[in-house]
């Protein structure tokens, strides 16, 4: 008779958790939208609907972009960062919400909800970029930045400042259930003000000085920046990272040592 070594207990151990987060990834994408898979196709078409109808407006007006002669490129560039920043944000919050009846599993840890639906909204990021890349493809766009690893540096600063918020906006429904909608509304100023639809750098100094304390302005010139490197922005990408992972750092805490307790 064999004897299960240590190892096996691991290996087995971690399948176990892979299993529970391929269980949780896949019941968010099944529940979102219509109770099937297909239904997740409408979360990942949803923030290109938004890019498109912002440059379907503007087009319709008539109006010039304020950088360069494309305006799709300059819409596109400006709000895909924010929308993943926002959506990993809100979404993480929703999840918590949502999935919180499964906790009352033992294999089921708040962590893992919230880590599977992290997992979900990177891929859906993903999937609606490349979505707007083709779209913008078959419009004669050329989607491929001046500086690739800097437009790429951007959308991953996008995830982790996502994850950072996200974190501590779960920490703040343990205490306030209703903050789900304070954070809706928040989110539409952080939005406003992150220059998706505007050059910041064209504002006055004194007002832009203030406006860069906002991470998600600092996500949309971090893009910008990798597509018209001959606009002399100026992105402080310390700031972003440094501003996402004590988010994280915070926000986890709380959760582990906090909410938790609250809901044992």
């Amino acid at each position: 008779m064999k004897i299960p070594t240590e190892n096996a207990a691991n290996k087995s151990a971690i399948e176990s958790y892979l299993h529970v987060l391929h269980a949780l990834m896949l019941r968010d994408m099944r529940t979102r939208f219509g109770a099937s898979l297909w239904g997740y196709g409408v979360v990942v078409l949803w923030p290109c609907v938004h890019v498109f109808m912002l440059i379907g407006i503007y087009t319709f007006q008539k109006l010039a972009a304020p950088l360069g002669d494309n305006r799709a490129l300059f819409f596109a560039t400006g709000a895909v960062p924010v929308l993943v920043f926002q959506y990993i944000s809100r979404e993480v919050m929703k999840a918590v919400i949502m999935n919180r009846p499964l906790t009352y599993y033992p294999q089921v840890k708040l962590f893992d909800v919230i880590l599977a639906r992290i997992l979900v909204e990177i891929v859906t990021g993903f999937l609606a970029l490349l979505v707007i890349t083709s779209i913008l493809l078959a419009i004669g766009t050329d989607p491929i930045p001046a500086q690739p690893i800097t437009a790429m540096c951007g959308y991953v600063a996008a995830i982790i400042l996502g994850i950072g918020v996200g974190t501590i906006n779960v920490a703040i429904i343990g205490f306030f259930p209703g903050w789900l909608l304070g954070y809706a509304l928040f989110s539409i100023i952080l939005y406003v003000s992150s220059g998706v639809m505007f050059l910041p750098s064209y504002m006055p100094d004194k007002i832009y000085y203030w406006m860069k304390f906002n991470p998600a302005l600092q996500l949309a010139e971090w893009v910008r920046s990798a597509y018209y490197p001959y606009a002399g922005i100026q992105v402080d990408h310390l700031y972003v990272i440094m501003f996402g992972l004590t988010a994280a750092s915070i926000g986890l805490f709380i959760v582990k040592h906090v909410v938790s307790k609250l809901n044992a």
